[in-house]
């Protein structure tokens, strides 16, 4: 895997290499050539690993039939910045042709305004069925799905679904099973294509269609819908309201971008920005969006800074002791982010739950007493006897190795169980820990820490 993913990134590295020397050449319509051979992934590829003035010339190189399929796959940032350019009936019109669930998750990056002009651009029929998509937040299963289904009764005989199916000019993409629905759209089951082609042409579907299935809910969150395509090994899955009503269907392509996403909003998030975020977006609006969470993390340090204050005397006592400060508050972040990152992790993907939460706390409890036991030793018997070997430190060597031995045990503990602890508390608050318990978990451990290692030191050394 690693060798096709370093094939891939020197491929693309090459093709937009190619690219710019064109632009540059100007030589367009050697790049209008090149572009619109791509795959369209690939052309929003291209597009957003461009500096700004070139990609606008780039996408004015996209054939006119490419760009609904583009938009599809460009961060939010690019889609509003072309589609802004954009008539509303220009963007209805290149967009008619992608499925119902990639039409609806455009339209819902659009400004409300916007998309209300687009939507009344559209025939009645689109308008139905892309408003209906709408419905359900962009998030759940509602949101993922698919209008675009193929549904037959119990009561037909295999020959008659085989006849249905040859007279449809296009079968939707990534179908690998038909729904079986009663009379009121009731999913009953599901029959696989493999099933079909294997089956005798004089059978009933009723004689051959699984029953036992039960559709997705279309409020599910789509990290649930996740989760069950990844533990099922679906390629397709039906979705159904309340009463059991088909109404969809969601496919892997979906669920593999759902996926995605949630990678990135977890790894950007971390560092307080937007999985959605430009990479060459202009100087100001980046700045701007980084300023926030730039001015928060001063106000922690200055913070966790005032907490140092406290002990001045201490540390214009000893030199040492500021020599040795940073070492706390340091363990007990790398401890904490690790137990944060964990729980993020499997509240993610649906692992855990209220029921088991105890305890996975208590396991993270341990490990960190095991771990803070064992580096506290190391440390403190490290500190010792190098100050004890240093003229002028003999008489508080030994203090010095048990205050930060102790404070790195007490911050190791403290960063563990309160990065265990946060990301429940902030979605029980509605606050996504993988975007604040970062900033928060590193204050929490750099106030434990100074006041601690301070406080022994204190006791010991002072």
């Amino acid at each position: 895997m690693p060798v096709l993913d370093n094939f891939e990134k020197e491929h693309s590295s090459e093709r937009l290499h190619q690219l710019n020397d064109a632009i540059e050449r100007g030589m367009f319509l050697q790049v209008r050539l090149m572009l619109n051979q791509l795959p369209p992934a690939d052309i929003a590829h291209m597009l957003e690993s461009t500096p700004p003035k070139e990609r606008k010339i780039l996408w004015k190189l996209v054939d006119k039939e490419l760009e609904g399929e583009v938009l599809q796959f460009l961060n939010d940032d690019l889609l509003l910045a072309f589609a802004d350019e954009m008539e509303p009936g220009e963007l209805a019109e290149i967009t008619k042709k992608l499925d119902t669930d990639d039409i609806a998750d455009i339209l819902g990056d659009l400004p409300d305004t916007v998309a209300k002009e687009v939507l009344a651009s559209m025939s009645f029929q689109d308008r139905t069925r892309i408003e209906h998509a709408l419905s359900y937040p962009e998030d759940t299963a509602g949101g993922l799905m698919n209008t675009d289904t193929i549904t037959i009764r119990p009561a037909v005989t295999i020959e008659v679904v085989l006849r249905y199916l040859r007279m449809q000019k296009d079968i939707p993409k990534s179908t690998d099973s038909i729904y079986v629905v009663d009379t009121n759209d009731i999913l009953i089951g599901t029959i696989h294509l493999s099933t079909l082609i294997t089956s005798q042409p004089e059978q009933m579907v009723d004689e051959v269609f699984e029953k036992e299935i039960e559709g997705i809910p279309a409020a599910l969150p789509d990290t649930g819908v996740a989760s069950l395509f990844e533990r099922h090994d679906l390629i397709s899955a039906p979705v159904v309201d309340e009463n059991g009503k088909l109404l969809g269907r969601i496919t892997i392509d979906d669920v593999l971008d759902v996926i995605i996403e949630d990678a990135d909003h977890s790894l950007m998030s971390m560092a307080g920005l937007d999985e959605n975020d430009d990479t060459f977006a202009p100087i100001f609006t980046s700045a701007k969006r980084r300023a926030l969470w730039l001015g928060i993390n001063l106000i922690t340090a200055v913070l966790a800074a005032s907490f140092i204050g406290i002990f001045d005397d201490n540390i214009s006592a000893v030199a040492a002791l500021a020599v040795l400060l940073p070492i706390v508050p340091s363990m007990g972040g790398i401890a904490g982010m690790q137990s944060l990152t964990l729980v993020i992790r499997g509240m993610s993907i649906g692992h855990i739950s209220d029921n088991n939460f105890k305890w996975l706390l208590f396991k993270e409890f341990g490990v960190s007493l095991l771990n803070g036991f064992v580096w506290a030793l190391v440390i403190g018997f490290a500190i010792f006897f190098w100050y004890n070997n240093s003229p002028g430190y003999q008489n508080f060597a030994a203090g010095l190795g048990i205050s930060v031995g102790g404070a790195m045990m007490i911050n190791l503990v403290t960063g563990a169980v309160f990065g265990a602890l946060l990301p429940m508390i902030l979605t029980k608050m509605d606050i996504d820990p993988a975007l604040s318990g970062g900033v928060i978990l590193t204050t929490v451990t750099e106030i434990v820490g100074f006041i601690s290692f301070l406080g022994l030191a204190s006791i010991f050394v002072v």
